[in-house]
C-alpha cells in the first residue's frame, strides 16, 4: 500500500496529534485511546523547531501517519513515528522511515537511533531492517516536586541578557562535545525559549558552564499537566560529576516548583549507571521503560561515567 510522503504543514497539526494519541493509546490498550496523553504535544513543538524534518503520510487526501526527525549535532534520532491503527501492517511505517534515513545521510550523523517498545518484537524487527540494533533500556522516571531547602545555585537561559545568549549556547556545545564528539542540543534550547515551553537550567562556576538542563513545563509542551520534563540535561564528567548532577537535579526541581509543577520527569539510559543510580537515590521511580536502538552498534554517549538525562521518544 503506497502513501504519499510529504512535509508536515501547520494545517496538519490537529490530525497529526489525534493520530499520535490514537496509535499509542491503541497499542497500549488504554480505555479511550484518542485521549491518550492529550495534554502533551510532540507534534507542534517539533514542527516549530524544524519544519523541514517533520513528515506525514497521506492517502486519498487523508493524513494517516507521521514521523519526526531530530538532529542533535552529530547525533540523530526519529520519532514519534505513528500510523493510524486501521492501517497498521500495510508498509506505511517503512515509507515514513525513508525520509528519516535520508536526513541522517544528508547530515552525516555519526550516531543515529530511536526509542521503541522493548516488549515488541515487531517494532524491534522493523528497525533492525534499517541497521538499528537494540542496546539499552531507557527508564522514563519521575518524582514529586518539593520546594528547595538549599540556597539557589542555578540560573536560567531566559534570565540572560540577549547579548550573552550566543556565548551560553557555545558553552553548552563545548560541554556536550566533551561527552560525545559533535553532540549539540542548541536547537532544543532555542526551541524552548522561542516557543515558551519552559526554560533551560544553567550551572556556572564563574564563567565556566558546568551543566545545563532543557526543561518543558506544563500542558501543550512535551511535559503535560503539572509536569516539568527534562528533555536533555548534562554535566561535566570527572571526579565532581556526581555532585554536579545533584546540583543540576536540584535546579530542575526548583524550576519546577517556581512554575507550580507537581511532578518532575526525566529519562535516563540504564547504561549510564552512575546517573541512573543517582536518580534512584533521589527518589525517582520508573513509570515506563523502552529500549534504544542504535546505528552503528556502539554506545555513543551511553557510558557508565556519563551524567546525561535524555530519551529519544
Amino acid at each position: 500500500m503506497n502513501a504519499t510522503i510529504r512535509l508536515l504543514t501547520e494545517r496538519d497539526l490537529p490530525a497529526t496529534r489525534r493520530i499520535i494519541a490514537l496509535a499509542f493509546g491503541t497499542f497500549l490498550g488504554v480505555p479511550e485511546p484518542e485521549q491518550f496523553r492529550a495534554d502533551r504535544d510532540y507534534a507542534t513543538t517539533r514542527w516549530h523547531t524544524d519544519p523541514a524534518t517533520a513528515f506525514v503520510a497521506e492517502m486519498d487526501g487523508m493524513l494517516v501517519g507521521s514521523n519526526f526527525v531530530t538532529r542533535w549535532g552529530s547525533v540523530g534520532f526519529f520519532g514519534p513515528i505513528t500510523v493510524h491503527p486501521d492501517l497498521w501492517d500495510r508498509g506505511i511505517g517503512k515509507q515514513l522511515i525513508a525520509p528519516a534515513m535520508e536526513c541522517f545521510d544528508r547530515w552525516h550523523v555519526t550516531h543515529a537511533g530511536l526509542f521503541t517498545f522493548a516488549q515488541s518484537p515487531k517494532h524491534i524487527g522493523l528497525y533492525q531492517h534499517y541497521g538499528f540494533l537494540p542496546r539499552f533500556l531507557t527508564a522514563i522516571m519521575s518524582k514529586p516536586v518539593h520546594s528547595p531547602t538549599s540556597p539557589s545555585q542555578w540560573s536560567t537561559y531566559s534570565a540572560l541578557p540577549e547579548s550573552e545568549r550566543e556565548a551560553c549556547l557555545r558553552a553548552c556545545h563545548t560541554l556536550t562535545d566533551t561527552l560525545y564528539a559533535g553532540l549539540d542540543v542548541e536547537l532544543e534550547i532555542r526551541a524552548v525559549s522561542a516557543q515558551g515551553l519552559g526554560d533551560t537550567v544553567l550551572l556556572w562556576n564563574g564563567r565556566e558552564l558546568m551543566g545545563f538542563a532543557v526543561c518543558h513545563c506544563g500542558p501543550n509542551t512535551e511535559a503535560g499537566h503539572n509536569k516539568c520534563y527534562v528533555k536533555f540535561g548534562a554535566v561535566q564528567s570527572g571526579p565532581t560529576g556526581g555532585a554536579l548532577f545533584d546540583r543540576l537535579l536540584d535546579g530542575c526541581e526548583a524550576l519546577a516548583a517556581t512554575q507550580s509543577m507537581t511532578l518532575l520527569e526525566a529519562g535516563v539510559s540504564t547504561a549510564r549507571r552512575q546517573a541512573y543510580r543517582k536518580m534512584l537515590e533521589r527518589g525517582f521511580r520508573t513509570d515506563i521503560q523502552g529500549v534504544t536502538m542504535h546505528r552503528p552498534d556502539d554506545p555513543g554517549y551511553n557510558r557508565p561515567e556519563v551524567y546525561v538525562i535524555d530519551d529519544w521518544r
